[in-house]
C-alpha cells in the first residue's frame, strides 16, 4: 500500500523535493510550501495546484498546520558556499536554517531531509556544521544520518551536495546511508587518450580524454585544469596570447558530453564542433531530473504566465536534483516509520 504523507516543503524552489518523494513512492496529501522567489512559487503552484503557499518561513507556525509527516528544505547556501563569502551561520541567508529547525521541533514530522552545499562541512572550520547537528540533536527523538552525494552518480552533472536525514525514533544504526559511488555509469574515471599539441611539446593544453568518463566541476579559469578535470581548451576570440594552443582565459569545454555543476546563471555551456554553446533551459531541467517543460509556465494571482529563460536557468541552478531525492526517499520509504503526532488532524 502506498504511503501517504503530508509535506511541508521549505525553501521549496520549483518542487524538486516534492517530485523526488513522489517518484520514491510516497503519495503527497496536504502540501504546504514556502519560498520568497516569486517565479519559483509560480512554477510550484502550476505543477501542484492543490499546494498551499505559506509565505515566508519566518511566519509559519507549527501549531497552525495540520499533521506534518515530512519536512524538506534546502536552506539558502550562499553563506556556506565556497563560491560565496563564507559567512557561515552568521550570514543572513544561512541563518534561516534555524527557522527550519524550529518547525521540525514544533511539528515533529516522521522524517526530514536537509540539502546543502559541500562547503557546509568546512564553514568556520567545521564548527557551523556541528552546531547545526547539535541543534537537530537538541530536538530529541531523531536518528540522524548524512552523506555527501553527487548528482553524477545518477545524471551527467558533477554536483556535490550534503544530504542529511532525520528519522523519528531511537537507534544508532545506519539505514539510509551510505550510498556507493560505484553504482552509476557516470562515475567512471577519466582516461587520457592522447595529446593534440601541434608543436609536439605534450603540453597540458593539448591533452584529450576519453569520452566515457566524467570530469569534476568545470572551472572558467585556464591553468592546468585539463589534467585535473578532463576539460580541454577550445579556440576563443580572446586568448591570453595570440596562439590558443598556448592557453588563455576563455571558456573551457569537456569532451564527453557531460556538464559541470549548474549554477543560477545563464552561461552554462557545452562543446559543439569545437565551439562553445550555451545549454538550453530544457537541458538544464534534464540535468536536474525534471521533465523538459517543468518550469516553462507558472501561476501568479490565478493567471498562467510564461517563465523567462533567465528565471528558468536560475531555478534549475537552485534546485535539488530529483533523482538524488528519489534515491534518498526510497530508503526512507522502506523504513515505513509511523507518525508520532497522530493526535493532530490530517
Amino acid at each position: 500500500m502506498q504511503q501517504k504523507i503530508n509535506l511541508l516543503d521549505l525553501f521549496s524552489g520549483i518542487g524538486g523535493f516534492h517530485k523526488g518523494l513522489e517518484q520514491a513512492g510516497f503519495e503527497i496529501g496536504w502540501n504546504g510550501f514556502s519560498d520568497i522567489d516569486k517565479y519559483a512559487n509560480a512554477v510550484y503552484q502550476y505543477q501542484y495546484k492543490e499546494a498551499i503557499s505559506l509565505g515566508s518561513v519566518t511566519d509559519i507556525q507549527g501549531k497552525n498546520l495540520p499533521r506534518v509527516d515530512a519536512i524538506t528544505f534546502g536552506s539558502p547556501c550562499q553563506d556556506f558556499s565556497v563560491a560565496g563569502r563564507r559567512s557561515g551561520l552568521e550570514g543572513n541567508r544561512s541563518s534561516l536554517i534555524s527557522e527550519a529547525i524550529r518547525l521540525i521541533d514544533e511539528c515533529q514530522p516522521r522524517f526530514f531531509i536537509w540539502e546543502n552545499v559541500k562547503g557546509t562541512f568546512s564553514s568556520n572550520n567545521g564548527e557551523d556544521f556541528w552546531a547545526i547537528i547539535q541543534a537537530f540533536t537538541n530536538i530529541g527523538s531523531y536518528r540522524l544520518e548524512w552523506q555527501l552525494l553527487n548528482t553524477r552518480w545518477f545524471l551527467p552533472q558533477n554536483r556535490e551536495r550534503l544530504y542529511l536525514v532525520g528519522c523519528l525514533g531511537k537507534g544508532s544504526g545506519r539505514s539510509i546511508f551510505p550510498f556507493k559511488k560505484t553504482s552509476s555509469k557516470y562515475n567512471k574515471r577519466l582516461k587520457k587518450v592522447g595529446n593534440i599539441d601541434t608543436k609536439g611539446h605534450n603540453s597540458i593544453w593539448g591533452r584529450v580524454y576519453s569520452s566515457d568518463g566524467i570530469s569534476t566541476t568545470l572551472n572558467s579559469e585556464g591553468g592546468g585544469l585539463g589534467a585535473k578535470t578532463g576539460l580541454y581548451k577550445v579556440h576563443t576570440t580572446q586568448p591570453r596570447s595570440g596562439n590558443p594552443e598556448k592557453g588563455g582565459t576563455g571558456p573551457l569545454s569537456r569532451n564527453d558530453g557531460n556538464t559541470y555543476c549548474l549554477d543560477t546563471g545563464n552561461s552554462q555551456a557545452v562543446e559543439l564542433n569545437h565551439k562553445i554553446r550555451r545549454l538550453t533551459p530544457i537541458e538544464c531541467c534534464r540535468l536536474q531530473g525534471f521533465p523538459d517543460d517543468w518550469n516553462e509556465k507558472g501561476i501568479i494571482d490565478g493567471e498562467i504566465i510564461k517563465i523567462s529563460d533567465t528565471q528558468r536557468y536560475k531555478q534549475c541552478g537552485n534546485a535539488v536534483t530529483v533523482n538524488v531525492v528519489k534515491a534518498v526517499g526510497e530508503k526512507i520509504y522502506a523504513q515505513k516509520t509511523k507518525p508520532k503526532n497522530i493526535s493532530k488532524k490530517s
